[in-house]
């Protein structure tokens, strides 16, 4: 990689750590927003739901925009309502204005994930995509390390004050990405590098009807229902665990923070190698297979100790999920990587919707019945991974 492509990279990945660090500071805080202003689970899956809905809507269409006219501008418009949605979150008591910071975050969320993978797999070739693809997830894992912890202290000072904290961190990421972040023609590539993404392409000819074969739209389902999966998880853990097993502020952020660590271990300095070791099939079978246990794990658990290792297990599954599945859809095509990423940010949105607004009834209704619904749809994940494999080896050529 040139010194360029190696800068791209890094603003990339101190933007999505900058972002997630600012979102990790809000997740402790939820149940007792929740509390303090006598909101129900439903309106707190409704916030959710409609975070990513909005980046439903957006995702391929941004996506296909950032096509034509670049990666940096979207990017930059992206911090920039990440900024103005926790700002708005943080001056607010009323529950349409939550409402519509979600919003405005759902589409800055549509502007920033997509776009930056896009990136990434602009100036990288399939061999370096898996690592890249690591260190961005990683990114993500760092963000989560920090966040509940900070998040934790801040919000004894005032429960408001991580969505200021947050907002900040989007103002710092939009001012170093336009500072520092190259334009994408103007990032350059070392000549075996720019050969080999021309063999890329020409290796991948006819790759629109690629992606409607079976094994895409299977990839797709399951990114669908991994999201929905996770999202059924995550977005009422924090309820969850402070209802049933009474977790308290400093339980949920030591579960966050040690999630973080084992998901950044594993995502910087094992993803490369695992995807190597097993394939992407492989450890996208392993990882749903894990989620799936933990979850059932954490339905039958009796103790806060058996709540927090079932947790690491499912988190940890989820974490590396997400990079195994994007890099091998970003290896279907060379080229369009923006509308591929923003269909994969748009089918992950949709189950970002619905996950969030059914946890949030079910929790309502019994505390177990949100996990119940996720183990199965994890369980049915869990067997489509074997139609992925058979097909991976003669459509995809995934070795």
């Amino acid at each position: 990689m040139t010194p360029k492509v190696k800068r791209a990279i890094f603003i990339l990945i101190l933007s999505e750590f900058l972002v997630c660090l600012g979102i990790s500071l809000v997740i402790p805080v939820m149940p007792f927003l929740r509390n303090e202003l006598h909101l129900s689970a439903f309106d707190m899956g409704v916030m959710t739901s409609l975070f990513a809905f909005a980046q439903f809507i957006a995702s391929p269409i941004i996506g296909r925009t950032s096509d034509k006219i670049g990666r940096k501008p979207i990017l930059a418009v992206g911090l920039f309502l990440f900024m103005v949605s926790e700002f708005l979150f943080a001056a607010t008591n009323y529950l349409w204005l939550f409402d519509i910071s979600r919003i405005i975050g759902g589409l800055s969320a549509a502007m920033v994930a997509p776009t930056a993978m896009a990136f990434a797999a602009d100036i990288t070739t399939k061999k370096q995509r898996a690592k890249v693809i690591g260190w961005l997830s990683a990114a993500f894992s760092g963000g989560l390390i920090l966040g509940p912890g900070v998040g934790g202290l801040l919000a004894k000072l005032d429960y408001k004050a991580p969505f200021w904290v947050s907002g900040v961190l989007g103002l710092i990421s939009m001012i170093a990405l336009l500072a520092l972040l190259p334009k994408d023609e103007e990032v350059d590539l070392t000549p075996s590098d720019v050969d080999q993404m021309q063999r890329d392409v020409s290796s991948m000819k006819g790759n629109w009807s690629d992606l409607v074969s079976k094994p895409v739209i299977l990839l797709f389902a399951m990114i669908l229902i991994s999201s929905f999966g996770l999202q059924g998880f995550e977005s009422i853990y924090s309820l969850f665990v402070n209802q049933v097993f009474h977790f308290s502020l400093d339980n949920i952020a030591l579960v966050l923070t040690l999630n973080g660590l084992i998901s950044l271990v594993f995502q910087v300095a094992l993803f490369d190698r695992l995807v190597v070791r097993f394939n992407e099939t492989r450890l996208i079978r392993y990882c749903f297979f894990l989620a799936f246990a933990g979850t059932i794990w954490i339905i039958f658990a009796h103790t806060k100790w058996e709540v927090i290792i079932a947790t690491l297990f499912a988190f940890t599954a989820f974490d590396l999920l997400r990079p195994a599945i994007t890099t091998l859809l970003t290896k279907l095509s060379s080229k369009n990587q923006g509308l591929i990423n923003g269909l994969n940010m748009s089918l992950t949105s949709v189950g970002n919707v619905i996950g969030p607004l059914m946890s949030g009834i079910l929790l309502d209704m019994n505390t177990h019945y949100p996990y119940v619904v996720v183990a199965v749809f994890l369980g049915v994940s869990y067997l489509m991974t074997f139609m992925i494999r058979i097909q991976s080896k003669t459509n995809l050529n995934v070795d």
